[in-house]
């Protein structure tokens, strides 16, 4: 593929003749410099300058006509056939006049006569120059139209999937008279799981990364697979159409992209299929019916391809949801007593009771927050230990993706708390726990430390780890880790002669270069600035 010409860059030239004595004419005959041109290659003959061709992909050819082995119209025949846009401005000889015409012809830009007229060459050369040039705006100019017809496009799908094509004049460009959306289609709508944990893992530039990835692979999936398109949505969420033809395969289609994107990101999804739909304004429908199958995603334990079959009653008949306070006062009654196994147990009724009612993934979440505030506030009332801060519970309840997930969290927490208040009442506080890991980080900065080490170190899940280090010590993990380790390298980069890339592994980092880029980022010097400064 031919680059694009930067702004700094020159046009690339390659000259051509069997005769020494024209080379060096060429070469000084000519401003390259002023005409912003340099001469990349020379070759003497029509095999050398195929070559020459491949390696150096000039933007034009100056060439003689007539050479031996491969002349220049047999040369420009090959070059064209792998690249339509090098020029080519031949040189002849008063015999060869004929055979000149016949390279212009063939897709010469021009020719020029024997003996050479400088003059003439060079107007010549400014002249190919500028066709260049403009050769290389349209190139841009399609290329942005390119870009601009699929964005375009996507936004007009993202309209009419949020119900604005009445208020978008868009819907009125010609070509969607003739939309792929006329005949029957159906919708895929893809969710990473977890997405809300993963967001907040991620750096904006690892987000992007991610999603760029992941936005790769379902384009070449769907290429292969026969959708009509993919676009992203929502944050953390795809939209694939395809065509009603493919819709006995949805089972198949699904849980191969699910298994596409773990193998290539390691991430899981879970992806809905709409009923059938026909025409752009049904997109809308299409993705709520798409949407609702997803919601199943909530009740499974696991992801998967969920498919609207088109039973129940629809989303607009949204069932009323009945609070269980006869299951509230079963498990205010257990955290009072202390009864854990009765607790455990409640909250095992309380999943098949949602389960049972089938409410929405919304209303089955504000179910769940609202026990989880009152059997905290319960907690408080009885001045029992808890480790979580009632804003961080909501957070990780939150994140998660399923009734199954959410309900475990619950168990698992308050589960603990009653154990540990009847087990150990004077358990140490969070303060010490904390400090009693940011000690251990302090004795062990030079290994390669994980937070799964420290956190278990602690006794806590890592996400709760994470929230409570960082409201006791006000540094995520690594940004404390980090600062232990660049403190003990300034340490000794200011009181030793040891070697700056044997300083590295002696704090924990084993790439050298890595080390220096983590301590000019903390610190505005590199280790060996440092150290000269004496600082």
């Amino acid at each position: 593929m031919e680059a694009k010409l930067d702004k700094a860059e020159k046009y690339r030239v390659i000259l051509v003749d069997d005769e020494p004595v024209i080379l060096r004419s060429l070469k000084v005959a000519v401003p390259w410099e002023e005409l912003n041109l340099e001469i990349v290659g020379e070759a003497r003959n029509g095999e050398k300058a195929l070559q020459l061709v491949r390696e150096l992909s000039p933007h034009m050819i100056i060439s003689d006509i007539r050479m031996p082995g491969i002349d220049g119209i047999a040369l420009m025949k090959k070059v064209l056939a792998e690249n339509p846009k090098r020029l080519f401005i031949f040189i002849s000889g008063y015999g060869e006049f004929e055979y000149a015409r016949e390279a212009l012809r063939e897709g010469a830009f021009d020719y020029l006569l024997k003996p050479i007229d400088h003059d003439e060459l060079i107007e010549m050369i400014q002249r190919a120059k500028k066709n260049l040039e403009k050769q290389m705006e349209n190139d841009k100019l399609l290329h942005s139209v390119q870009v601009l017809s699929v964005l375009a496009r996507e936004r007009l799908f993202a309209e009419f999937i949020e119900g604005n094509q009445g208020q978008s004049p868009i819907q009125h460009m010609r070509w969607l008279e003739n939309s792929e959306l006329a005949q029957e289609y159906f919708m895929a709508v893809i969710q990473l799981d977890h997405y809300m944990k993963l967001n907040e893992q991620w750096t904006p530039e690892e987000r992007r990364l991610w999603l760029f990835a992941i936005r790769n692979i379902l384009g070449e999936w769907s290429l292969a697979n026969g959708a009509l398109t993919v676009f992203p949505f929502h944050g953390g969420e795809w939209v694939l159409l395809f065509p009603g033809s493919l819709s006995a395969k949805k089972e198949e289609l699904g849980s191969d992209v699910i298994r596409q994107i773990k193998m290539n990101t390691k991430l899981s999804c879970s992806i809905g299929f709409s009923q059938l739909a026909a025409g752009m304004e049904q997109l809308s429908e299409a993705y709520q019916s798409a949407a609702k199958a997803l919601y199943r995603r909530f009740y499974s334990d696991r992801e998967g391809v969920f498919l609207d079959s088109g039973s129940g009653s629809g989303l607009e008949a949204v069932r009323e949801a009945k609070y269980p306070k006869h299951l509230e006062a079963a498990l205010l009654e257990s955290i009072r007593t202390l009864d854990r196994e009765r607790l455990l147990g409640t909250f095992d009724e309380t999943k098949r009771y949602i389960e049972d009612q089938a409410f929405t993934k919304e209303m089955a979440e504000r179910m769940i927050v609202e026990l989880t505030v009152v059997l905290y506030r319960q907690f408080e009332h009885l001045n029992l230990s808890m480790e979580w801060p009632l804003e961080g519970l909501l957070q990780e309840l939150h994140s998660l993706g399923t009734l199954h997930e959410m309900i475990g969290l619950l168990k698992s927490n308050f589960g603990k708390w009653i154990t540990d208040s009847r087990e150990n009442p004077s358990k140490e506080n969070v303060q010490n726990v904390i400090g009693k890991t940011q000690e251990y980080i302090l004795g062990n900065y030079h290994k390669d430390l994980s937070i799964d080490e420290v956190a278990e170190l602690a006794g806590l899940s890592i996400s709760h780890f994470c929230l409570l280090f960082k409201q006791v010590s006000g540094y995520t993990f690594l940004e404390y880790l980090t600062q232990c380790r660049i403190e003990k390298a300034k340490f000794i980069l200011k009181n030793s002669h040891v070697k700056v890339y044997q300083v590295a592994p002696m704090v924990g980092y084993q790439d050298p270069r890595y080390f220096t880029q983590v301590f000019k980022k903390v610190t505005g010097m590199t280790p060996t600035e440092f150290r000269e400064a004496g600082a």
